[in-house]
């Protein structure tokens, strides 16, 4: 996926200004893109206007005007999306209580390797993902992923971890807005 260029970003005030309609087509381009899978995990997919939206947002909160730093706003989030037939994607891992998220972070260390999209013949591909965010004891509760599918729609996400097995369908709002983001390279 093409990565959002400088020229397409508006300076914090003027983004301020047209903030309301923005955010709400943002949040419009994120909703087919959020998908639940069980109890613990959403995957949040990301396209051009949901890092573009990312970006204005921390240029906003942030007061960012320095160009070396809206530089790196725009390198650190245009990291999330997919390369050519790749979708990149935040996966949260939502566990309320802070004693049951220790003890399933830690015993869950090994699922980045365990995730993943299901493509209309079967075939499970599995994520990369950051080594850095997979301590030695405990796995963060966000983690920044991108799925091979070599251009194809999958029609499910999932998780085989034994601790952990869990497996969703795409809706077909869902796989048409990553089918969407798959032909925009």
């Amino acid at each position: 996926m093409k990565p959002v260029q400088r020229t397409e970003l508006l300076d914090y005030v003027t983004y301020n200004e047209k903030r309301d309609s923005l955010r709400s087509e943002a949040l419009a381009a994120k909703a087919p893109r959020r998908v639940g899978v069980g109890e613990y995990l959403v995957f949040l997919f990301e396209n051009q206007d949901t890092v573009r939206y990312q970006v204005q947002e921390m240029m906003r909160v942030e007061r960012i005007v320095k160009e070396s730093d809206i530089e790196h706003e725009l390198e650190t989030y245009n990291e999330l999306l997919g390369g050519p037939g790749e979708l990149g994607c935040t996966l949260l891992i939502g566990i309320d209580d802070e004693a049951e998220r220790d003890e399933k972070l830690s015993a869950w260390l090994d699922l980045p390797a365990h995730l993943y999209a299901k493509l209309p013949d079967g075939t499970r591909v599995r994520p990369t993902f950051d080594p850095r965010q997979v301590g030695d004891t405990r796995l963060s509760s966000v983690q920044y992923l991108k799925f091979d599918v070599g251009g194809v729609t999958p029609v499910a996400l999932g998780a085989d971890l034994p601790a952990l097995s869990v497996e969703v369908e795409l809706d077909e709002a869902q796989r048409a807005a990553l089918e969407a983001d798959l032909a925009s390279e």
